[in-house]
């Protein structure tokens, strides 16, 4: 299993991510509304401003102070080091 740090020491499962988004839409700031309202919502920004927004298979939302390009760079890192293992 591999991990992504998606900043400050926090990590999230590589395979379980589904997107990674920038915050600033409409549709994802309501998406991120409603599941603070269920209680879905990891803020995981440490009190700065949202940059990106990980979605997660279990429909959980992470909140990011980091850019989502940072972490799909970090992602696709991840995704050649597998191929350089096998």
């Amino acid at each position: 299993m591999k991990f992504i740090n998606i900043g400050f020491g926090n990590m999230v499962a590589a395979e379980r991510i589904v997107t990674i988004v920038s915050p600033d839409s409409a549709p994802v700031k309501r998406l991120v509304q409603d599941a603070k309202d269920s209680g879905r919502v990891i803020d995981v920004s440490c009190g700065r401003r949202t940059r990106a927004v990980i979605i997660t298979d279990s429909e959980h939302v992470i909140l990011s102070a980091i850019q989502s390009e940072t972490i799909a760079n970090r992602l696709d890192n991840t995704d050649v080091e597998d191929e350089i293992e096998e």
